[in-house]
């Protein structure tokens, strides 16, 4: 699991209406609720399963970061970008926002950020596969990837890490799509992921909320144009520095990160 609904400035929670919790409380969601929990390991396990056997994906996304202050309210950090992998060895990805606007490429050795709107770039060695450089990116330098956990060979193993708790909410509609909506609980996050129905089980809407953080920050990540096999676009992910950006080493590259420079990260709970 990537609670990488990090130590925030403390990462925020989803606000629901009051006639929204009530129709909730009105259904009586619970422990006890008739959610087939074998049936939502199976959908997610299929998911799994079918991004694993895509020699190449790619995917656009829109994100939100939650943050609350030490005055408890809760603000929202918007990015959008893409995802393009083949694996087992290669990815790029970029993110843009209102304080960043980065390009991340991964051929296999070595790990290349560029900060687009800066014009400075930084590269690592990350030999291996994406797996690793997930954990590496998460673990080491604090930099996960958008929707990290999704991109794993074995996803099914990472998101039902510690899940405690499992309800089927039944069918969902993102972006037009029709999903199978699965709610789980851990100790330390709640997530929630809809799925697509049909013969391409793509995740539609991926969010974790944290329950080490007061007032439960979360990610949130939609995804849409969703393509594999011969559908994706061929690009290099060899770093070729056609704007001639001056390289920098990995701790001053500033203004790269999910937070703006300003933001100051508590501690969780």
């Amino acid at each position: 699991m990537n609670p990488d609904i990090r130590k925030p400035v403390s990462f925020a929670a989803r606000s629901i209406s009051a006639l929204a919790l009530s129709v909730a409380l009105g259904l009586g969601i619970s422990t006890t609720a008739s959610a087939d929990e074998l049936d939502a390991k199976r959908l997610v396990k299929t998911m799994s399963e079918f991004l694993a056997a895509q020699q190449t994906l790619s995917f656009s996304y829109d994100a939100t970061l939650e943050v609350v202050t030490p005055e408890d309210q809760i603000l929202a950090l918007a990015n959008s970008g893409t995802v393009e992998l083949q694996r087992p060895d290669k990815l790029r990805a970029t993110r843009a926002g209102g304080f960043a606007d980065v390009d991340m490429s991964f051929d296999g050795k070595k790990l290349t950020i560029l900060g687009k709107n800066l014009n400075i770039y930084t590269q690592v060695e990350i030999p291996g596969s994406i797996d690793h450089l997930v954990d590496v990116m998460r673990d080491k330098y604090d930099r996960p990837l958008p929707a990290a956990d999704l991109l794993l060979s074995n996803s099914y193993d990472a998101l039902m890490e510690g899940v405690e708790d499992i309800k089927d909410l039944g069918s969902g509609v993102i972006g037009g799509v029709e999903c199978d909506s699965l709610a789980f609980r851990a100790k330390d996050v709640d997530w929630q992921i809809w799925i697509a129905h049909g013969d391409k089980p793509y995740p539609c809407r991926y969010v974790i909320t944290s329950k080490r953080v007061p007032n439960g920050p979360s990610y949130n990540i939609q995804f849409s144009n969703w393509k594999s096999g011969k559908a994706v676009a061929a690009s290099g992910f060899e770093f070729k520095n056609t704007s001639k950006a001056t390289a920098v080493k990995l701790e001053d590259l500033k203004g790269t990160g999910d937070l703006p420079e300003h933001f100051t990260k508590g501690e969780s709970k």
